[in-house]
């Protein structure tokens, strides 16, 4: 809710012109009325819109400035007249009204070459911008009148103002790490596959395994979904990547590394978070060191994500990548508290990235560690995958444990039980179908959407395809062994029971339902913690009630100065893409940090909130002017009775017709926001 002096936002019109403040109705919608929290917001105009906050706005001046910033981002694809054209010819009448030199002909035009955009621009950028603007011609004609009958510049044409102005588009406003990615995809469609991922690296150098592994909330907010499908964005991604990987380019980097600034940043994790933070603060000329305690580059989506779902060689090319930007990489380090204080002498920041790699209990009874079979997640699938990836054999001590006939996972056999609904169970059971399991299940306690909301669509039908079988509404009560070695779990049945004074149903157990299931192996997939230890205890960093390090979620400092901290050991166990969106923004403000001492925001990152807080998708917008109807091409993947007895991907990529029929669906729903603060 924000308190407002005039408002057409999303077609709510609100009129307190000529009211006292105290009695001005508010809006239904989250409006940047304060900019930050040293500055308040005058006015806001975008897409859908434009509000003021405040009674003194020069309206005339605050169109012109508008039409400014659709000349200034230079976002028109040049693809019709009207986007082309239209644009400037806005400015160039608001200009001639608000310094005094119009005429009513001007006005009329105006808003002939605004409906003409809206009606005919081939994208939505050249639709919307003529938006805002016809909205304060019509309920302020008064002043744009005065201007031009007095033939008087406008009142505050001549005043030094503040209008800070960002393009998003929904699909980016979804993305964590606010990918530019209808740029992306319109390099796909003209085969500029450098261009591609250059656009995607401006935020994620990530470009090989967001292409693969994100769970692409982006798609959900695709305006295409409005008309018929969503555009397959996440599989539009990994195009450029695999173009620079293929053809053994040299990397393709969005911008020019500055010049050695004579800082240096330890970073603690070499997994996304990690090499994110590294990558763009190398490219801010900033030395930095990443300390890694595993053998291997890449965190958990080197030794936790399969083969199968992100092929090692092309994740190599990633953090390569970050390699190539000049980032020290320091491998089977595990930081101590001793090196963390010296840390804070030796180098001007640090950046916590250590991820979260301690696997949760269950919760049931007669859990113990010591029980054989009994495997968390993350153990499991290190040992799955330093074999697969780099030929590592599992140590005799686990071999022993967990009753491995061989020097790697073998499961020939067994029966496997894991307990999740998340991204890590998903990889556990897949792997276990791989390691040559007889039976697999994943007992869940919620149902078989939900689980596809936790993860994709796509992951969960591809594990049901390889055999995997899911026990929805349930949950593990009870370890059975003999000898510290597990032969059964005590099974609970649920039900949702709505409340009888209604709202969200709750999960109660069926009496008499229970039921035992052999099984050779249980592996927890419910969650992870975060391992801390290594940070000194009279730091007294302010954690969270999940165990992790607090920040205010912003600017990813912890509670003391010149430490940070993001992905999983800010969070808490996060997709990928989450991880690298914070890390990105982290390595923003320590840049900044690093030059003059302060924890600031760019207007940026302060524009991103806003409009995060805002919404920019509407999934209630009728969409027109578009051909509906047009089928999302959908990748060719390994089949079933193949991949499941290997590691190989499963999932092949478009093909070139296919990517450009699949790009050209886009849209192209860039949009302007403009603050007057």
């Amino acid at each position: 809710m924000s308190k407002v002096y005039f408002s057409t936002w999303n077609g709510e019109l609100i009129n307190n012109i000529g009211k006292p403040e105290q009695e001005w109705e508010e809006s239904a919608y989250n409006l940047p009325a304060q900019y930050d929290d040293h500055r308040d917001s005058k006015a806001f105009i975008g897409w859908d819109g434009v509000s003021l906050f405040n009674a003194d706005v020069d309206v005339i001046r605050l169109a012109m400035e508008y039409a400014a910033q659709y000349q200034e981002y230079s976002e028109a694809c040049g693809r019709c007249a009207p986007g082309r054209w239209g644009g400037r010819i806005l400015y160039d009448l608001l200009d001639k009204i608000a310094r005094g030199e119009g005429c009513v002909a001007d006005l009329d035009h105006l808003k002939e070459i605004g409906k003409s955009m809206q009606l005919t621009s081939k994208c939505e950028i050249g639709k919307t911008v003529p938006n805002p603007i016809i909205d304060l011609m019509v309920h302020f004609e008064a002043e744009f009148m005065a201007c031009i009958n007095e033939q008087k510049a406008s009142k505050h044409y001549n005043d030094s103002i503040g209008y800070i102005a960002k393009i998003t588009a929904p699909c980016t406003d979804a993305c964590p790490a606010h990918v530019d990615i209808p740029a992306y995809i319109e390099g796909v469609r003209d085969l500029r596959f450098d261009d591609s991922l250059e656009a995607t690296r401006q935020t994620m150098p990530l470009a090989h395994v967001c292409g693969r592994v994100c769970p692409h909330p982006c798609e959900d907010a695709c305006r295409r979904t409005n008309l018929d499908e969503p555009i397959a964005i996440m599989a539009l991604k990994r195009l450029g990547a695999d173009w620079e990987t293929d053809h053994g380019y040299d990397f393709f980097h969005p911008m020019e590394k500055k010049p050695m600034s004579g800082k240096k940043v330890a970073v603690v994790g070499a997994g996304p978070a990690g090499l994110t933070t590294a990558y763009y603060l190398a490219a801010e000329g900033v030395a930095v060191d990443v300390y890694e305690e595993l053998p291997v580059l890449g965190g958990e989506v080197t030794v936790g994500v399969p083969q199968y779902r992100m092929p090692w060689d092309k994740y190599l090319q990633d953090i390569e990548c970050v390699r190539d930007m000049g980032v020290n990489f320091i491998l089977n380090h595990r930081v101590s508290a001793d090196e963390m204080r010296e840390f804070e002498t030796s180098y001007d920041a640090t950046m916590i990235a250590s991820g979260t790699r301690i696997s949760k209990k269950v919760y049931c009874d007669n859990e113990r560690p010591e029980i054989k079979g009994y495997w968390g997640a993350i153990d499991f699938l290190d040992w799955v995958n330093l074999y697969e990836k780099f030929d590592i054999k599992t140590p005799q001590k686990v071999q022993e444990q967990q009753m491995l006939p061989t020097d790697h996972v073998d499961l020939t056999g067994k029966t496997v039980a894991c307990v999740g609904g998340g991204f890590t169970s998903m990889d556990v059971v897949r792997c276990a179908i791989r390691a040559g399991a007889k039976k697999v299940v994943m007992i869940y306690r919620r149902d078989e959407q939900t689980i596809i909301r936790n993860t994709t669509y796509e992951e969960y039908h591809e594990a049901v395809e390889e055999g995997v079988e899911f026990y929805f509404h349930s949950a593990v009560s009870e370890m059975k062994d003999e000898n510290n070695v597990l032969k059964s779990l005590i099974i609970d049945k649920f039900e949702l029971v709505p409340p009888p004074d209604g709202g969200r149903a709750e999960l109660v157990k069926i009496e008499g339902a229970s039921y035992e299931l052999e099984v050779d192996y249980l592996i927890p997939a419910v969650s992870q913690a975060a391992d801390l230890k290594f940070i000194p205890s009279e730091w007294e960093l302010e954690m969270t009630s999940w165990g992790t390090l607090k920040t205010n979620g912003k600017d990813y400092m912890t509670s003391r100065k010149g430490i940070f901290a993001s992905g999983d050991c800010e969070y808490g166990p996060m997709t990928i893409v989450n991880a690298v969106g914070q890390a990105k923004r982290g390595a923003s403000v320590m840049a900044r940090y690093l030059e003059n001492g302060e924890i600031t925001l760019s207007d940026d990152e302060i524009m991103e909130d806003h409009l995060r807080k805002l919404k920019v998708y509407n999934k209630k917008e009728k969409v027109t002017g578009w051909l509906a109807g047009l089928a999302r091409q959908h990748s060719e993947v390994v089949d079933v009775d193949i991949r499941k007895f290997n590691n190989m991907e499963v999932n092949l990529g478009f093909t070139q017709d296919e990517a450009m029929s699949e790009a050209d669906r886009c849209m192209r729903c860039y949009y302007i926001a403009m603050v007057q603060a």
